[in-house]
């Protein structure tokens, strides 16, 4: 699916698509790194979109180079993991792009994919992503955490198309198979984001 252009890169809580996919993404890389993750994603063979923090992902470039290398995604979640809204577009201008040039430099590809810290955003949020090369920003209708998911909806389903956000922390492996779950239970696929999003 390729976003709309615009003044602002479209914000999504869901990826258009009516294909039987989800998507999973694992956010910020400084808190904990289980290793064990990696020999599961390779081994399983999990699509998995990381949106890191740059100096998390300097500090620890080998660990999700090997990520990468079992076919993860590296995008872009600023550098200081402040919220964003209501800060100054060159505030944000600076966050945005200073974590997609570090994240470039480590990886050999620019970050396309934006997610805001805390999920919080404003216009100059969207405006600067675009400014940095940001094809879209990306929010979750799930949250994964300590193994369990949290639904935003009563039905308890996850619907094509949607969002799975998790973190790296020291659950991660609970929380990888606990998304896996809900994923399957709904009669879904987990989908690299990526090749939904052009």
């Amino acid at each position: 699916m390729r976003p709309t252009p615009g003044p602002t890169v479209p914000l999504w809580f869901q990826v258009p698509t009516d294909q039987k996919v989800a998507f999973i993404t694992i956010d910020d890389g400084g808190l904990a790194r289980p290793p064990a993750v990696i020999d599961f994603i390779r081994e399983a063979h999990i699509p998995v979109t990381m949106f890191l923090n740059s100096p998390a992902a300097a500090a620890h470039t080998d660990y999700f180079r090997q990520i990468e290398a079992a076919g993860g995604v590296v995008e872009n979640h600023t550098i200081t993991h402040t919220s964003l809204r209501g800060r100054s577009y060159a505030y944000q201008k600076h966050e945005i792009c200073g974590a997609a040039d570090k994240l470039e430099q480590l990886f050999g590809k620019r970050p396309t994919l934006f997610r805001p810290p805390f999920g919080e955003r404003d216009t100059n949020t969207l405006k600067a992503a675009r400014d940095c090369g940001m094809i879209a920003a990306l929010h979750w209708r799930e949250t994964v955490d300590k193994g369990k998911v949290r639904y935003q909806t009563p039905t308890k389903v996850v619907k094509p198309g949607e969002i799975l956000l998790m973190h790296f922390r020291p659950a991660l492996m609970d929380d990888l198979l606990a998304a896996l779950r809900a994923i399957h239970r709904s009669g879904l696929t987990p989908a690299l984001l990526e090749d939904y999003i052009r």
